[in-house]
């Protein structure tokens, strides 16, 4: 069991302490009716006239056109379910596996794109097509298109998205997600920057082409003047799309002679270290940005400045934010590797910090546990666990463990003291993890209040006809 924090000896040198391993304890997460109707003689009735038929009154124009909804040229292409049509119409994305109802390919083989038809065979788009992926078409136009016509339009929604997010760059924030999938018109795409690197990610097979890196590397090369341009895989991605093996070889240099693969960036101010061989995601966790500021300002406002806490802090977003108001800050993550690189980022940033900041190795469940026990307290308490329902059939299970942080960190917290709990899990919506922290306040006695719900940041847009773009949520509250 891991025993409360006590003062560290002037003679240990390292940078984090490790708690001592214990196992982790997770919450469990007729045939028809037949009848026989007998015929009975119907009673009669008097005969009528037929309706007489009036002249219809003249028209005042030409009669309105009518657009006939066009055909899925014979050939290859895919027909799926109404159901999926239906939810096409609406304007949603993705077409699952589940809901193909035959697939007619060319004899040339897999192709990247297909023709999507109802079952009627009316024409719905063109998609990206993955045939070993659960969502096997991701649309990518509404009309039918070729591949010049593809990659014509991929520079064009890549420029736009860059566009948009050009204006959210300064010298104190200088990373951000340039593009993001679905939510820029690109599905499968995602693009980051992060100082002077540009982190390329394809997650979908129809984009695992030379044509389409040549067409992003064109985009990006022009639009950002980048030190290099690197493809970051994603192992699961990989496996799911059935995606072909990683070049590991930078897709663009400015300077040959010189390759980069690691560099500093910016986030609201603060220097973090980046490393594009390492780490989750594409290296950091972009998505926090503002809620890495929000954290911040509420302790200030608050006045919850003593002592913070910041649970699975990776490599330490929450935890340098709240060090720049709080007097001490602890940092807890199960990865040593993170918390490495939350070591340099605090050395890169000591100057301007107040806190006295600190790092333990150890497993959230079982630490929290054993410090809310002990009597532990805190100020302020930062939950950011990873991804807990990867899918629907694991949504009870994460919200148990949502609430067990919870009933932990709301035990630890100190009279009107904040709370920032997070989710990142698709799958749990704001009602499911608000009834979870609702419900550990609950069995903790306290009361809390909302004081604010936020999403990530304005790089990562939220496509309202496509509810999975709204991923992450993020309550603030105050613990009486």
């Amino acid at each position: 069991m891991t025993k409360p924090r006590t003062p560290k000896s002037e003679t240990t040198p390292k940078p984090y302490r490790t708690a001592k391993p214990t196992a982790h304890r997770t919450a469990k997460p007729a045939a028809p009716d037949k009848r026989i109707h007998e015929k009975s003689a119907a009673p009669l009735r008097p005969a009528s006239r037929p309706p007489k038929r009036t002249a219809r009154p003249a028209s005042k124009g030409p009669a309105p056109v009518r657009s006939v909804p066009e055909r899925r040229a014979s050939g290859h292409g895919a027909l799926i379910t109404r159901r999926a049509a239906d939810r096409l119409r609406e304007g949603y994305l993705w077409v699952y596996a589940s809901d193909i109802e035959s697939v007619e390919l060319p004899e040339t083989g897999v192709p990247a794109l297909l023709p999507v038809a109802d079952s009627r065979g009316l024409l719905l788009g063109t998609a990206l097509y993955s045939p070993t992926s659960q969502i096997a078409l991701r649309l990518v136009s509404r009309v039918a298109i070729d591949e010049a016509a593809w990659l014509e339009l991929l520079a064009e929604r890549l420029r736009k998205a860059i566009a948009r997010r050009k204006p959210l760059l300064d010298s104190k924030n200088d990373a951000c997600r340039l593009c993001f999938s679905e939510a820029d018109g690109l599905p499968g795409v995602v693009v980051d920057k992060y100082g002077s690197l540009v982190i390329l990610q394809l997650l979908a097979k129809g984009l695992d082409s030379d044509a389409v890196r040549k067409t992003c590397v064109r985009v990006l090369s022009e639009e950002l003047k980048p030190s290099a341009i690197l493809e970051r895989p994603d192992p699961r991605m990989r496996e799911l799309e059935g995606l072909g093996a990683p070049n590991l070889e930078p897709l663009w240099l400015a300077d040959a002679a010189a390759p980069i693969a690691s560099t500093k960036f910016h986030l609201n101010g603060l220097v973090f270290q980046y490393d594009a061989n390492s780490g989750q995601k594409t290296g950091a966790f972009l998505d926090q940005r503002s809620n890495y500021a929000a954290a911040r300002e509420w302790a200030k406002k608050l006045g919850t400045t003593g002592r913070a806490l910041d649970v699975c802090c990776y490599q330490g977003g929450f935890a340098l934010h709240l060090a720049q108001v709080c007097q001490q800050v602890t940092g807890i993550d199960a990865s040593r590797a993170s918390l490495e690189v939350a070591e340099r980022n605090l050395e890169a940033n000591r100057a301007g910090l107040t806190a006295q900041v600190d790092w333990v190795e150890a497993d959230a469940f079982q630490i929290l546990r054993d410090w809310s026990e002990a009597g532990e307290s805190f100020d302020a308490i930062v939950l950011d666990p990873p991804a807990f329902a990867k899918t629907k059939r694991a949504v009870e299970g994460a919200l148990r463990g949502y609430k067990e942080l919870n009933l932990r960190a709301l035990k630890m917290l100190r009279p009107g003291g904040l709370l920032v709990t997070c989710s990142c899990s698709y799958h749990v919506g704001w009602t499911d993890l608000e009834g979870a922290v609702a419900s550990a306040a609950v069995d903790a006695g306290r009361r809390v209040r909302l004081l604010e719900r936020r999403g990530a940041a304005l790089d990562h847009p939220v496509l309202l006809s496509l509810p999975e773009t709204e991923y992450l949520k993020c309550l603030v509250l105050e613990v009486e």
